[in-house]
């Protein structure tokens, strides 16, 4: 358990660590389901330190978070329960606009920055757009890593660009086999074998 200097409105929030295959992912949840940051870490704190402090817990529990059935969903193929998680951040109207638009990002589908620039409906404000995506504290329910820099290159990530690309290479193959899978097969490749 964790106590800090009352200064915000949350009196407590729940915190878990479940392990993945990026590492161990922490998540803090509020006592409405709210997850208010989430990240590739065991160290509690450093995922507290993510949330703006009007909405940071004074005190954190260890326990179990409803999110996190949508974390094990997310690795085990099943991505978007994850963008159904309900999440809170603070934030200016733009970052709030970039926030709910990176939800509707399609796993193996990233952008680059200026096409989110155009999403959010300043194909100039490429920089405000990095910046939407470098103060998003619910990691991967809030999928900042689906945008890249204008030529491809993978960009910064808060939890390292190890976890960036893995996630990008765990969607994408996602995506491979729901589309591979979902393909009908021509009548001519089907064999009659009597």
């Amino acid at each position: 358990m964790f106590q800090r200097r009352q200064e915000t409105e949350q009196e407590s929030a729940t915190v878990e660590t479940i392990d993945t295959p990026d590492g161990p992912f922490t998540l803090i949840e509020d006592a409405q389901g709210r997850v208010l940051a989430s990240g590739w870490t065991g160290d509690a704190l450093e995922v507290l330190e993510r949330i703006h402090r009007t909405l940071r817990p004074f005190e954190l529990v260890e326990g179990e978070t409803q999110a996190a059935k949508a974390v094990v969903g997310y690795y085990a193929g099943d991505m978007q329960p994850a963008m159904e998680v309900p999440v809170r951040q603070h934030g200016t109207a733009l970052q709030q606009r970039g926030w709910r638009e990176l939800r509707r990002i399609p796993p193996g589908e990233p952008l680059n920055y200026t096409e989110f620039a155009r999403r959010l409906g300043s194909p100039n404000a490429v920089r405000a757009a990095a910046s939407v995506c470098a103060k998003n504290s619910p990691a991967l329910f809030v999928p900042c890593h689906r945008v890249l820099r204008s030529d491809g290159s993978l960009g910064g990530f808060a939890w390292g660009t190890d976890v960036k690309q893995s996630l990008l290479d765990r969607e994408r193959t996602a995506r491979d086999s729901s589309l591979h899978r979902d393909r009908p097969v021509a009548a001519d490749s089907l064999h009659d074998e009597r």
